[in-house]
């Protein structure tokens, strides 16, 4: 089977953007692919955390992807951290990455605006190590949000670039972005996507928000001018809502659009808000039935698993470069 390799950061609760965006698209691809998908830990602290919160938010993704639907049995699931070749491989390829690259990176920009007080070495650095963790597995495809694209594009130029220096290494990866929800936005903003940093929780769903306050959420979400319920360029709201919409309910956007013809806004978010809180309502059962001692005991078996095959990747390398 082709390999795909993904991950998410634990940081604060994972929200639908992160579902829609990403782990919908792992759960289907799972039967197709030998899936692994990591917990990026390493990535979290880039921006500081309590140790004690980081702890329990990382065996919350784990539990979080298992509630949504990913299956350890297909499936490896596993925590950056416990994989030391991740690291290790992140300084190799910084030894090919060019400054200006990482420079051109939006997501540094962006995350540097929003974090002034650390801009650190880890947060620039960031998209090396992110190459590190795709190219440790030889995957053919990297499912992601389209947000991650451009990290994926210097993931294959690193790649390239070590093959033609050292001979064939590394699998050159293909970004897997799935048309429809490939960039959930906020629900306050749509020109900005949906994001566990924003500044007012009212921009996501959390998947582990209530019901009730999901349904509030969804009832201030911002929508166009206008009273129909309709997509388009020029509808970027209600394009967005359209979309969260009939990826969790599993209907078309045009038969959601013809279901509220001659209706308002106000009937159209009180049926996102039912689909939306059915949906958390079924997640939040599955998520808080899991053992956390069985979920640690499912990232030990894919920590190893994980680093087999890292292991092999890491003696290939090092033996190409010289390295002892």
């Amino acid at each position: 089977m082709k390999r795909a390799v993904s991950g998410v950061q634990p940081t604060n609760n994972l929200h639908l953007g992160n579902y829609l965006g990403a782990i919908k698209n792992w759960v289907e691809l799972q039967d197709s692919y030998d899936s692994l998908y990591c917990i990026v830990d390493l990535h979290a602290i880039t921006i500081k955390q309590d140790p004690k919160v980081l702890r329990q938010n990382v065996l919350n993704v784990a539990k979080t992807y298992l509630a949504l639907g990913i299956n350890p049995d297909k499936s490896t699931i596993f925590v950056q951290s416990h994989v030391p070749q991740h690291a290790e491989l992140a300084w190799v390829l910084n030894t090919i990455a060019k400054l200006g690259e990482l420079e051109r990176m939006t997501q540094f920009k962006d995350k540097a605006t929003q974090h002034k007080e650390n801009i650190n070495m880890g947060l620039f650095d960031y998209p090396v190590l992110m190459s590190a963790d795709i190219l440790l597995y030889d995957p053919e495809v990297v499912p992601v949000g389209e947000d991650q694209k451009q990290h994926v594009e210097l993931t294959r130029d690193l790649a390239e670039r070590f093959n033609s220096s050292y001979g064939k290494t590394f699998v050159v990866p293909e970004p897997l972005i799935k048309k429809e929800g490939a960039r959930i936005m906020g629900l306050d903003d749509p020109s900005k996507k949906m994001s566990k940093s924003a500044s007012s929780a009212n921009n996501y769903v959390s998947l582990l928000d209530s019901p009730d306050i999901a349904a509030k959420k969804i009832s201030k979400a911002v929508t166009d001018s206008g009273s129909t319920i309709e997509s388009g360029k020029d509808k970027p709201a209600l394009t967005n809502l359209l979309t969260i919409y009939s990826l969790l309910s599993g209907q078309s956007i045009k038969n959601i659009e013809k279901e509220y013809t001659g209706k308002g806004y106000a009937d159209f978010k009180k049926g996102l808000a039912n689909t939306v809180t059915e949906f958390l309502s079924d997640f939040q059962a599955k998520f808080n039935a899991l053992d956390d001692n069985k979920v640690k005991a499912i990232l030990e078996e894919g920590n190893k698993k994980a680093r087999a095959i890292a292991e092999a990747k890491m003696t290939d390398v090092k033996t190409k470069m010289g390295l002892l």
